[in-house]
């Protein structure tokens, strides 16, 4: 049994549809999917209180300490040692995500066996699949991470084939809205497959800061809201305080879940934009319903 412990809740989601689960030890407070994990120990939290703090006043604070040097995670070194991994899964895409280079070359400095540690920094949707390819390779069962990027793959080719003839519909895909921020990375590649187009988004970078002027410039005929790691209703919440553009539908998604977490589920979130961008081509077959349109 190789025993693992993941900083990320991306890695998290992937040792378990990998068949990794029942080897995973510890995790960082965020990863809450599936939900049997939640009863493993927390290794890793934020040094914020950010449940407390508006968009506006996580943005200011984040800014200060990035800019100070200070961590934005605290990592339990103590249970870290106790829980003597041999694998860990981290990232070094976002120092705002989850802990990165820094933290981690601190945690494990002095940890009696220094484990393997296996980056997850994707830029695309290739970059995904390499990394579900990776974690596979690191926890043993890399056949069925292979058997996941077959599925997600003829998934994805589905909405294609689905969307293929009707017209593309403009998109603003909006990651932080107190200031605003574009889509970045893998995202602008989603909105595409499912039949849409973002003009303001940033394929395969960084998003990036913008104003509400070049949100109505970009004369989108949807709006998607989804803040980087905030669930459904606190989406809901941001959606329903933005401007009005005329002639724009404005859907709240469920982020935490669908956007920011780039591991098995996201043929399931291109789906998702696709039901939302052509709703009379592509259904939303789950029980779940993970959108809402905000008025």
């Amino acid at each position: 049994m190789t025993r693992i412990v993941s900083f990320l809740p991306a890695g998290t989601e992937i040792l378990y549809a990998v068949g990794a689960g029942s080897e995973l030890l510890g995790r960082s407070h965020e990863c809450d999917f599936p939900p049997e994990v939640l009863k493993l120990p927390i290794v890793s939290r934020p040094a914020l209180n950010l449940e407390e703090m508006s968009q506006a006043e996580i943005d200011e604070a984040v800014a200060s300490r990035l800019k100070s040097g200070e961590s934005l995670y605290e990592v339990d070194e103590l249970l870290l040692r106790e829980l003597a991994p041999d694998v860990i899964i981290t990232q070094d895409l976002c120092q705002v995500c989850a802990p990165s280079g820094n933290e981690l070359t601190r945690a494990v400095r002095d940890l009696p066996q220094k484990p393997e540690l296996v980056w997850l920094s994707p830029q695309t949707l290739a970059d995904i699949e390499e990394n579900i390819l990776q974690v596979g390779e690191a926890s043993g069962y890399r056949a069925n991470a292979e058997g996941i990027i077959k599925s997600n793959r003829a998934r994805i080719a589905d909405v294609q084939a689905a969307v293929s003839a009707e017209r593309v519909r403009r998109v603003v895909f909006l990651e932080w809205t107190e200031p605003l921020f574009s889509a970045g990375h893998w995202v602008p590649e989603m909105i595409e497959l499912a039949g849409g187009h973002d003009p303001l988004g940033k394929p395969g970078t960084d998003s990036v800061r913008m104003t509400w002027e070049e949100v109505r410039g970009a004369n989108p005929e949807i709006i998607i809201v989804s803040p980087c790691g905030y669930r459904l209703d606190q989406s809901r919440e941001l959606a329903a305080a933005l401007d009005k553009i005329p002639g724009a539908k404005v859907f709240a998604v469920d982020a935490n879940a669908y956007f920011a977490r780039p591991g098995p589920r996201i043929a399931e979130a291109i789906e998702l934009l696709a039901h939302l961008f052509h709703p009379e081509r592509v259904t939303w077959p789950h029980a779940t319903r993970p959108w809402e349109l905000v008025p």
